[in-house]
């Protein structure tokens, strides 16, 4: 025991770890330091005395044969090394930066549909008689399916020259149009068939293939540790560049439609979509300001402009109104537009079949986009953060939590701000995330933002310029049981989750669940969770910690894929057998007589009364007789 104790204090004087954690036993003692070690996820190698240490204490004991070795663990250290470069070697990108990035990146690009991925030599071919292209990408999608090609070109200008020497059919049954998204003719008689070039490249195929959960299943199962398949997870649902590409294309469909009349409008996207959480296939929310020019108070001409008819409210539903109809008339690729203009936010919901895309679709939401800046942020502070998101989301998921559809269940974006609150006082370790509160006391002028309708969105941008550095060097799986044991213990009958500073408040009202939201303080993120749902929720928070915990090798569904199965099924309305039997002829004494106004109503009633008791008594004597033979 007390060999094992100076290896850990040796571990620790080394690596600067903490090992507080460990509860040494009899029999376990190995077994629990060499878990303990592979949760760590420090990047470092073991010093030669440590390993020399572990491997005499190892061989002293026959039982300690059953665990692994030591020369596992320095696999697995490797193994480490290459996935925490990989996360920490994405370099930061302001929030904004990055949508403006992806908005010019859709401004050079054009969506062409093609007969199969091979026609992409052809088509690179003609596509550079107008400029150079940059990058091409295929993805299909559909039953049939339909196969379609993004050509990025170098310049804006070249996409406004192929858009110009673009034609329409000459049917008469199709509304001219004039986007982004076209069609590769096949060559005949009049068009000679191009040469295909040989200089020709395609980055990627079959871009937007959702990969099979039963794959997903196989990769968690070849991990080395929870940790590595929260990783695995991460990366192989995360929503990939083409993804982002497709709808930023589908964002700059709609602003380019209303371009004539609004050269200022602009469609920005956000949600999951942006905010670093959006996994492949997922729907993409859209805000569009029809003017998103500041006032020039020193321009003295005022263009004239029609004003308001009604409320802002009313205004801003017949807006809404006609935008739908422009979709659904105008749009090629958008159908089943579904208007809901009643709701707190009006917005319009379409499918956009070319790039297969669901829209949510809203003209006063841009303190969405704010809050999409907020946990893009918030995810790009630590490398852990996401792949905790992403794990925590799929368990919800799999344990039936979640529900694509709104109702009383918690949404993802709960789940998320749930996950971050945690991050920001976690139990047994330092902070890994800073409050909201600390980035406002950081923000710059140029950070400033404040929403038409009052709503404070100012909170500092650049993650370079934020000085809080977190020495939290928890595992990836060790936040993920943190976090179930962390809400497992949560007062949530009257305690509010907060993200603006790192503490418990006291729920200002009564529901459920209570999750102050970060911009719009007074509002309840979780105020449509339910009390049989939040109690559904904290069984299954206890039953996912528990499984954690409880496992000790890599058996059957091991890891993340243990709790992702539904231990309880749901609950079956039955009978208890004491109180299925009853008198039938109770039904029709009164209790409290009812007065009629009417005497022959009266006398129908008790007519009709009297004839049903006596057919009741009949059927009670045959009832017995038939029992009394038997």
């Amino acid at each position: 025991m007390s060999n094992i104790v100076t290896v850990v204090q040796m571990y620790h004087s080394c690596f600067g770890t903490s090992y507080k954690t460990i509860r040494l036993c009899p029999l376990r003692d190995m077994s629990i330091f060499l878990s303990f070690h592979n949760s760590r996820r420090k990047c470092m190698t073991l010093s030669r005395n440590i390993v020399q240490d572990l491997k005499l204490i190892y061989l002293k004991n026959s039982a300690y044969q059953k665990h692994r070795n030591y020369s596992q663990i320095l696999q697995e250290k490797n193994s480490i090394e290459k996935v925490t470069k990989r996360l920490n070697s994405q370099k930061y990108v302001p929030f904004m930066q990055e949508i403006n990035f992806r908005m010019d990146e859709a401004n050079r690009s054009i969506l062409v549909q093609v007969h199969s991925s091979q026609s992409y030599k052809e088509l690179y071919s003609y596509c550079n008689t107008f400029g150079n292209v940059k990058k091409m990408m295929h993805y299909s999608c559909g039953v049939e399916p339909m196969h379609f090609i993004i050509v990025e070109f170098e310049e804006e200008s070249n996409v406004k020259d192929i858009l110009s020497a673009s034609t329409h059919t000459e049917d008469s049954q199709v509304v001219p149009t004039y986007s982004q998204f076209l069609w590769f003719r096949a060559s005949s008689r009049k068009l000679s068939k191009l040469k295909q070039s040989k200089t020709a490249v395609l980055t990627c195929e079959d871009a937007t293939t959702i990969v099979k959960e039963s794959e997903v299943k196989d990769m968690l199962l070849k991990c080395e540790d929870v940790s590595e398949q929260m990783i695995t997870l991460y990366e192989n649902t995360k929503l990939n560049d083409v993804g982002s590409r497709l709808r930023f294309l589908t964002a700059k469909q709609l602003e380019s439609t209303v371009s004539g009349m609004f050269p200022n409008a602009n469609a920005f996207p956000f949600g999951s979509s942006v905010n670093g959480c959006g996994k492949m296939g997922c729907d993409l929310d859209l805000v569009l300001r029809l003017d998103n020019v500041k006032e020039n108070n020193k321009s003295r001409l005022i263009y004239h402009c029609k004003a308001y008819s009604g409320s802002e409210r009313s205004t801003s539903q017949r807006h809404m109104e006609t935008i739908g109809d422009i979709i659904h008339l105008f749009l090629p690729g958008c159908s089943q537009v579904r208007r809901i203009l009643q709701a707190k936010v009006p917005i319009i919901k379409y499918h956009q079949h070319l790039t297969n895309v669901e829209c949510d679709l809203s003209m006063t939401n841009m303190s969405g986009v704010y809050m999409s800046d907020f946990l893009y942020m918030m995810g790009s502070i630590d490398p852990r953060v996401r792949p905790l998101i992403f794990a925590v989301r799929k368990w919800a998921s799999e344990v039936g939590l979640t529900n694509p559809s709104p109702g009383r269940w918690i949404s993802n974006f709960s789940l998320t701000l749930l996950v971050l609150a945690f991050l920001q006082r976690p139990i047994n370790s330092e902070p890994i995330l800073p409050s909201l509160n600390t980035l406002t006391k950081f923000a710059r002028p140029e950070d400033k933002y404040i929403t038409e309708d009052g709503i404070n969105c100012t909170f500092l941008r650049d993650l370079n310029l934020l000085s809080f550095k977190t020495k939290n060097q928890e595992s990836l799986s060790d936040l993920l049981a943190e976090f179930f044991e962390f809400y497992s213990q949560f007062d949530f009958g009257s305690k509010a989750i907060c993200l603006n500073e790192p503490v418990s408040l006291t729920k200002p009202e009564h529901s459920a669940m209570y999750i102050v939201n970060p911009l719009e303080r007074g509002l309840n993120v979780s105020k449509n969770v339910s009390l049989e749902e939040l109690e559904k929720f904290k069984v299954e928070i206890r039953s996912a910690a528990w499984a954690l915990e409880s496992q000790e090798n890599k058996i059957g569904n091991w890891g993340l894929l243990s709790i992702f199965e539904r231990r309880n099924n749901p609950s079956q309305f039955t009978l208890s057998s004491k109180h299925r039997m009853m008198e039938v002829s109770t039904l029709f004494n009164e209790e409290n007589p009812i007065e009629f106004k009417n005497n022959n109503v009266k006398n129908q009633v008790e007519s009709i009364k009297r004839h049903t008791h006596g057919k009741v008594k009949e059927v009670e004597k045959n009832i017995k007789r038939h029992t009394t033979q038997r």
